[in-house]
């Protein structure tokens, strides 16, 4: 089973992460690492390092079904959501939308969204319960309320089920101590550091606490349950901070507390109700406040011991990092009083001095670029007044020297071009750094996911090669969707379907633009069937098409195939697949489930192929036109050949007499024409070809009249004479 945690690297989801991979699931991890660290996760797993609003996020659903999706990843600091809102809604309110939506979109299973207990506000009623008014005081708060409002929302438009569980004060392991860490985390760093522990207020002010182990194993339950709604995740009890204190104090040992003002807005008495969770999940909290303590404790003593070790080994490299930082302007001045010393010790002529002083700008200037060449533009020019008055000269009289204004224009004018051109260039190398950088990451990010669904085609691989029909033969023919042509895809689907479950008839039909019918593709032994399929007409095609799962011919109605899957791209439908003529002995669940995780394996092909050719879409048509270019439309003509020559699928090859102006206008209007399955190509002197797909010339008669109506002169060229 697979679980996706967004936010897995971080505090809590780390630690859900770890629970899952004990119980056996396959970790998805999605995380954008702007609190969590990849050192919180040492398991096997898969990780993304994307936001969670980000749109490369369908990609990951697209590529895996997800039996849980835990959203974990948020903005978590309340100071941060009062300076920033609309970045706070950007993560907390767009970012759950956007998993939200994808996990229903392609049928998720289980979805849990982490709330918070801030979206109970200033309310005191202790302890609170789920139906008690939410009313929260922060931006933090009201996203999280949203998130809730989303998830019910979901649930009445869509009959998606989710479970919002509304957190306490967590703490544990791996919780940052830095800014709006949790308390504990914080006094216990301090405690460590040998520092003071400010507490605002009393110390009176309560909380409640439970730790991150629970909250892990509350998650996991969740999960596995059939529960939906709204549930507190807490302890159900009160410990005051001058409790926690004393708590800390029986761990460590004495330390220094010093007492502030309150803090404005902030609570003081908090604990949440569990007692629904508690009967509904038949679960409760198993860490006492010392224990959870404990543990946080030693974690936070071996983490100190690391850091100093850490910080040992990293003196040379901060030495390195600073020379680095200021090597620009040491390396100018070397230069600089290398060119000093020439001239003040008289090593080199008057007119040398000018030469050298030039060479040095230039030099420098296509070096570092425009900042240094201005810095070396002013080291020369000082350079050349403190010579001029050691030969005696007054700093007056040098602006009526036209020798000098003429040496000082000279620096200026090597300077500034220099500078500048250097400084464009870089600029445009910047700008194109940027861009191939950015075409890099996602030629990366497709990369991974096209290795992951290799992975995920050769594990189904196995999988069926470890049945009962487990021949070597089956391996090989699983290696002919290994292609990134849809056609070779649907061609080479008929002899795998043919093999592996035994049928006498396979048929593939694809969806038209509109989705309200579909084309016969390619075929073995369907020459009964009809070539077009109306989707509104045919029972099964809606069946199939509405449950998003394979159609089987129990009652054997006639005029309907015996088994049929839809093939699909999320929510966009690529093909229709059936096949029929099944011996007796051979209709078993075993040969249902077979059908599935073939046709599963096809989806998967044709889905890679079909991210393929819109990503190379500008190579395959000539520009501005439907028309493939020559040598793509000849990889389509040959998998026409194969399908004819091994199920004798009928096709009709057009030669279209056209010039270079008669070529677009020809184009246009060939393709209203044709179906969905046919194609235009060129040729190399800028004639046209038109491929029928699936058709006979008797079937494509009032195709070739219409183009002969149209004055489009053609003749055939392969096919049916």
């Amino acid at each position: 089973m697979r679980v996706l945690i967004t936010g897995g690297y971080g505090f809590i989801g780390s630690h859900v992460a770890d629970r899952y991979f004990k119980e056996g699931y396959d970790v998805f991890i999605l995380d954008d690492l702007s609190t969590g660290q990849k050192e919180n996760i040492t398991f096997k797993h898969k990780g993304y390092i994307l936001s969670v609003e980000d749109s490369k996020c369908e990609e990951i659903f697209r590529a895996y079904h997800f039996d849980v999706v835990v959203h974990l990843a948020a903005q978590v600091s309340v100071s941060k959501s009062l300076i920033n809102p609309k970045r706070d809604t950007e993560i907390n309110a767009v970012g759950l939308v956007n998993i939200l939506s994808l996990s229903q979109k392609y049928h998720a299973g289980k979805f849990i969204f982490a709330s918070s207990a801030a979206v109970y506000g200033m309310n005191e009623q202790i302890p609170l319960q789920e139906s008690d008014l939410c009313n929260p005081i922060s931006p933090y708060g009201i996203s999280k309320w949203l998130g809730e409002s989303y998830c019910e929302k979901w649930r009445e438009l869509y009959s998606y089920e989710s479970v919002v569980l509304r957190f306490s004060n967590v703490y544990g392991p791996r919780q940052s101590d830095k800014g709006e860490g949790g308390v504990i985390s914080i006094f216990l760093d301090r405690a460590l550091e040998g520092e003071n522990l400010e507490i605002f207020g009393d110390g009176e002010q309560t909380r409640d606490f439970i730790y991150v182990g629970d909250v892990a194993d509350a998650i996991y339950r969740v999960a596995n349950s059939h529960l939906n709604g709204i549930y507190n995740l807490s302890t159900n009890s009160e410990i005051s901070i001058n409790e926690l204190v004393d708590l800390m104090k029986e761990l460590h040992g004495e330390m220094e507390v010093t007492y502030g003002s309150a803090k404005d807005g902030d609570i003081y008495r908090s604990s949440l109700c569990n007692e629904k969770l508690v009967n509904a999940l038949d679960w409760s909290p198993m860490y006492s406040m010392r224990r959870g303590l404990e543990q946080t404790y030693e974690w936070m003593e071996d983490k100190k011991i690391k850091q100093k070790t850490e910080n040992a080994s990293l003196s040379p490299k901060k030495f390195s990092g600073f020379y680095k930082k200021f090597q620009p302007y040491i390396e100018n001045g070397l230069v600089f009083f290398l060119i000093a010393w020439l001239t003040l010790t008289n090593q080199v002529s008057v007119l040398n001095i000018a030469d050298f002083s030039l060479f040095y700008i230039m030099i420098i200037g296509v070096i570092y670029g425009n900042r240094q060449s201005i810095i070396a533009v002013c080291l020369s020019i000082g350079l050349l007044i403190f010579e001029k008055l050691l030969e005696g000269r007054e700093i007056i009289s040098l602006t009526y020297d036209t020798s000098f204004l003429f040496q000082v224009a000279l620096f200026l004018s090597m300077g500034l071009i220099v500078g500048y051109s250097i400084e464009r260039k870089n600029n445009l190398i910047k700008k194109q750094k940027s861009l191939l950088d950015d075409q890099e990451s996602r030629y990366s990010f497709l990369n991974d996911m096209h290795t992951e669904l290799r992975e995920v085609k050769k594990e189904l691989q196995l999988r069926i090669l470890n049945t009962g029909d487990g021949l070597g033969k089956m391996h090989y023919l699983l290696k002919e969707l290994d292609t990134l042509d849809s056609e070779k895809i649907y061609v080479n689907s008929i002899s795998v379907l043919q093999k592996m479950l035994k049928a006498k008839s396979v048929s593939i039909y694809k969806f038209s633009n509109d989705k309200s019918s579909l084309r016969l593709v390619t075929h073995l032994n369907s020459f009964e069937l009809p070539t077009t399929l109306n989707v509104h007409e045919e029972d099964y095609v809606q069946q199939v098409i509405g449950k998003q799962n394979i159609f089987v011919n129990k009652k054997l109605l006639p005029q309907t195939p015996l088994m049929a899957a839809c093939l699909s791209d999320g929510e966009e439908k690529l093909a229709l697949i059936t096949i029929d003529g099944i011996d007796f002995e051979h209709i078993s669940l075993y040969h249902e489930n077979l059908f599935k995780i073939v046709t599963e394996i096809i989806e998967t092909a044709l889905i890679k192929a079909k991210r393929f050719q819109e990503l190379t879409e500008d190579d395959r048509f000539v520009s501005q036109t439907s028309v493939l270019i020559e040598h793509i439309f000849e990889e389509i003509l040959k998998a026409k050949k194969v399908a004819f020559s091994k199920y004798q699928v009928p096709y009709l090859l057009l030669e279209v007499l056209a010039d270079e102006e008669s070529f677009i206008s020809y184009a246009n209007e060939i393709s209203k024409e044709i179906e969905e399955t046919d194609y235009i190509g060129a040729s190399k002197d800028h004639g046209l070809f038109v491929l029928l797909s699936n058709t006979t010339k008797q079937a494509g008669q009032h195709v070739l009249s219409r183009l002969s109506e149209k004055g489009i002169v053609w003749k055939l060229v392969e096919g049916e004479l």
